[in-house]
């Protein structure tokens, strides 16, 4: 009889510790932009659980067709999770689709009591652990070129100072501006950015966001419609 009781008891026990080490792992993502001349490309990995849960988003095309069509880009989604994911779609950024990410931002905030509030607690528990920038350039004349470069570190260190109230930095960035003295334009930048948040914070905000969203009449359904349309 002690035996039976026992095995619950030691079952329940592993469940608790078993949380317990989720709750205490980090979630850290990765994520890299790169262009050069025509080539670009997108990378964001995300990890989890001490690397059992792994999600990889790559933007391997990027393709500008015009100020109407705007950007056609294919995204390919891959990853080890209790549900596994392996596809590849294409999408477009247009007018349109802009028009309908600005709605979908104020149906947000709309539905959810003090959504800013919560977006701003959330960020500033990220970790950012490195962050690198590095850009050449011309502009075709050396004189043109070399006074580009004083507006375009001002720019980047905005960019930093603006996201250093947001989140935590950890380390000091590596930023990197070098000209490129040709007779012909060119571009190529490359930014690299990984961080980490903690899992337990993570389901704190979870809860506290469905929280905020129970409080707003209809709000629970909104945020659903929202999600079943980014499935889609």
């Amino acid at each position: 009889m002690t035996l039976w009781l026992a095995i619950p008891l030691i079952l329940l026990l592993l469940v608790v510790l078993l949380f317990l080490l989720v709750l205490a792992s980090s979630i850290h993502f990765h994520f890299r932009v790169r262009r050069l001349g025509k080539d670009d490309r997108i990378e964001f990995d995300i990890k989890a659980v001490y690397g059992l849960v792994k999600f990889h988003y790559e933007v391997p095309a990027l393709v500008f067709q015009s100020l109407e069509q705007g950007i056609k880009l294919k995204v390919e989604t891959s990853g080890i999770a209790p549900v596994k994911l392996d596809s590849e779609k294409e999408g477009q950024v247009d007018k349109e689709s802009v028009t309908q990410w600005l709605k979908d931002i104020r149906t947000a905030l709309h539905a959810t009591r003090g959504l800013k509030k919560w977006l701003k607690d959330t960020l500033s528990h990220i970790q950012i652990t490195k962050l690198d920038w590095s850009t050449d350039f011309s502009l075709g004349e050396a004189a043109t070129t070399a006074t580009a470069v004083g507006a375009l570190w001002g720019l980047k260190w905005t960019m930093i100072r603006v996201l250093s109230r947001m989140v935590r930095l950890v380390h000091k960035p590596g930023i990197f501006v070098a000209p490129v003295f040709r007779d012909q334009p060119s571009f190529a930048t490359e930014a690299v950015c990984s961080g980490k948040l903690s899992a337990g914070y993570a389901l704190y905000a979870g809860l506290l966001l469905l929280r905020r969203v129970s409080k707003v009449e209809g709000g629970l359904g909104r945020w659903k419609r929202l999600l079943s349309r980014e499935r889609s």
